[in-house]
């Protein structure tokens, strides 16, 4: 098996033979060779059904003819410059025109530094210190967010990672998700100290679990109140619920916004996006700093440009139909087969929670029966169905399922029969 010689190749010079925690699986991680469509291809030459989708970016599946053919023209014509091009004013007049609450952009290198750059700028903006997340929530690897974490920390046992001083972290509250009161007490307890809150309008790194009717617009209107920023942490749910992203679906909108995945069609990008008055804080025009080489690089944001054009009501029609077939497909394999777990699904999103309970914040997703999922997952694998290896991660949908939806249906109900066995 060659991804196992890969694999303990990799492990004498990659910590823990990957460069992502999320990425390993026992006894060893497939290694990609590559990946067209929906499928992807290992290097023992073994053809999955992709619904990780690199955890999100891929809405196009993989390689999009339109978004090579725009890369290969710009890598000709250099990779990166370390000046402005054209093509950032065509990006950010594409995001602004898009997502509601964008009057103005600041391009990064991925998610992580979108969220990490944001709070910055709402502390600098307020000139408050405090921070309110979400428990269970992952906006990114860096110190002010790493508390409490979904993704690949909770998965691994680590959502407190080491490292990280106290005093770092003292300034970030947090609260259980869909739990007004517990903002309003949190809000009340440190009265006009609360730089922002952040939250997942979707939280997709605790699995898929949806805001309560009514929740978000109930945190526009406190943060409102009370001089707060609002962030949504749209790095997932960007360009995929609607084009202008959650606060369009769920129509509220937020002071600032960060952005990834999708918004570089599979190339790194990050975005921070929000209201004029705010953003204008960023140097050169203010005093909060922030910078980057590789910031608006000329390659992704081309990506990103040719995916964005891509994303037409056609394309939002058939993948939401994916997620809610497979979604449905699901739930009737539970009760056919009385299995205890939930399912959830929102626009080209779902996953299945093995738990007894409805899984509404990261406390009850905890309970989930992780033992079960792993042989959920390990059952889909040995048929072809590649799905994240994670409990707490966001199962998707692109463009190109629906020519795989017929056999991800057949082998779903062989997996259920056999985890009845």
């Amino acid at each position: 098996m060659k991804s196992k010689e890969l694999f303990e190749e990799a492990k004498k010079y990659l910590v823990g033979g990957v460069n992502s925690p999320v990425r390993y699986f026992e006894p060893y991680p497939f290694f990609v060779d590559r990946g067209e469509g929906c499928y992807i291809y290992d290097v023992d030459g073994n053809k999955y059904i992709d619904y990780c989708l690199a955890y999100g970016p891929l809405v196009l599946g993989h390689c999009n003819e339109i978004v090579i053919k725009e890369v290969i023209e710009q890598i000709r014509k250099g990779s990166t410059f370390g000046c402005p091009t054209e093509k950032e004013i065509e990006l950010a007049k594409l995001v602004v025109s898009y997502v509601p609450s964008a009057e103005k952009v600041r391009f990064v290198n991925s998610g992580t530094e979108a969220t990490m750059s944001a709070i910055r700028l709402a502390r600098g903006y307020t000139g408050r210190k405090k921070i309110i997340k979400f428990d269970g929530a992952y906006h990114g690897a860096h110190d002010y967010v790493l508390v409490k974490s979904g993704s690949g920390a909770l998965t691994h046992g680590a959502p407190n990672s080491l490292g990280i001083p106290e005093e770092t972290v003292k300034n970030t509250i947090l609260v259980p998700f869909n739990d007004e009161d517990a903002v309003e007490k949190a809000i009340k307890e440190n009265k006009d100290e609360i730089a922002c809150i952040m939250v997942e309008p979707v939280m997709a790194n605790v699995g898929c679990i949806l805001p309560k009717n009514g929740f978000l617009k109930f945190l526009r209107e406190i943060t409102e109140e009370e001089g707060i920023l609002l962030i949504f942490d749209e790095v997932i749910t960007g360009f995929r619920l609607a084009r202008g992203g959650a606060q369009e679906y769920f129509n509220v909108i937020p002071d600032i916004t960060t952005l990834g995945k999708i918004l570089g069609g599979g190339y790194p990008i990050g975005a921070i996006a929000g209201k004029e008055e705010i953003m204008n804080n960023f140097s050169p025009l203010g005093k909060v700093y922030q910078a980057g080489t590789f910031n608006g690089n000329p390659v992704s944001v081309t990506a990103g440009i040719a995916t964005l054009k891509q994303l037409d009501d056609e394309f939002y029609k058939k993948t939401f139909k994916f997620a809610e077939t497979l979604a449905n497909t699901l739930r009737d394999l539970i009760e056919k087969y009385n299995i205890e777990a939930r399912v959830y699904n929102i626009g080209s999103m779902f996953q299945i929670y093995f738990n007894k309970e409805d899984v509404i914040n990261y406390d009850i997703a905890k309970k989930s029966d992780i033992k079960m999922f792993m042989n959920y997952f390990y059952e889909l694998l040995k048929r072809g169905v590649f799905i994240p290896p994670s409990q707490f991660e966001c199962c998707f949908t692109c463009i190109k399922h629906g020519e795989a939806l017929e056999k991800t249906i057949n082998v779903l109900e062989e997996v259920f029969k056999k985890l009845k066995e």
